[in-house]
């Protein structure tokens, strides 16, 4: 769920027969998250679940075999989200220098006139915070962030690009994010990062985690 979305519902939802999703109520913010985070540790421990996956803002429960009861489990799960602390992980700040503009960046322009802030306002706004890694997902090695500055956040396009390379720097609405691999998406690119954050070859292929975080900083500028 984004911040330009309406308030999500506290809803848990099977997916096909082995697989349970969970929604947590509210909007997104690191405290829910961290949440998300505590409560994918117990249910990691429950009989019969294979997986639990934390997602932003969300929770997905992979099971051996078909739940008995899902009803029960549905239930087990919204007590555990009640009594669900905040899990704070200390992860390891990242810095990425990010190219910005000209053809790495070819939505910046787009940001620009959507926001009325500068060309300069924009890369200002998007290096200031430390970003926080809420969960990895959409693509292997892809980090959702929290934390950008809702100053330049920018509706996602209404045409995807179909081509982004790995690496291409992007706000869609509140979120920015980095391209793991080249795919298709509908947010704004703005810049480009050389870091790789996903190597199959490693034995833990992606290079970021939920709890890491991540600070943008301006390599340079292509007007």
């Amino acid at each position: 769920m984004k911040r330009d979305e309406p308030v999500q519902q506290l809803t848990i939802s099977m997916l096909g027969t082995t697989a349970m999703l969970f929604e947590a109520p509210g909007a997104l913010d690191l405290s829910a998250q961290r949440r998300i985070w505590s409560l994918a540790r117990e249910c990691a421990t429950w009989p019969d679940v294979r997986e639990a996956v934390p997602g932003v803002t969300n929770l997905m429960l992979t099971f051996v075999r078909p739940p008995a009861d899902a009803k029960a489990l549905a239930r087990a799960l919204r007590d555990a989200w009640e009594r669900a602390d905040e899990l704070n992980i200390e992860g390891r700040v990242v810095e990425l220098p990010v190219v910005y503009g000209g053809e790495f960046g070819p939505h910046l322009a787009d940001v620009v006139e959507h926001t009325g802030l500068s060309v300069d306002e924009v890369v200002r706004l998007h290096c200031a915070p430390l970003y926080t890694v809420y969960a990895l997902g959409s693509h292997p090695g892809y980090c959702y962030l929290g934390g950008m500055d809702p100053r330049i956040a920018t509706p996602r396009r209404k045409v995807p690009v179909l081509g982004l390379p790995g690496g291409a720097v992007s706000i869609g609405g509140v979120q920015t994010g980095v391209s793991a691999s080249t795919g298709p998406s509908g947010w704004n690119t703005i810049g480009h990062t050389s870091m790789v954050f996903f190597d199959p070859s490693r034995d833990d292929p992606a290079t970021l985690a939920p709890g890491d975080m991540i600070r943008f900083c301006v390599e340079r500028i292509i007007r």
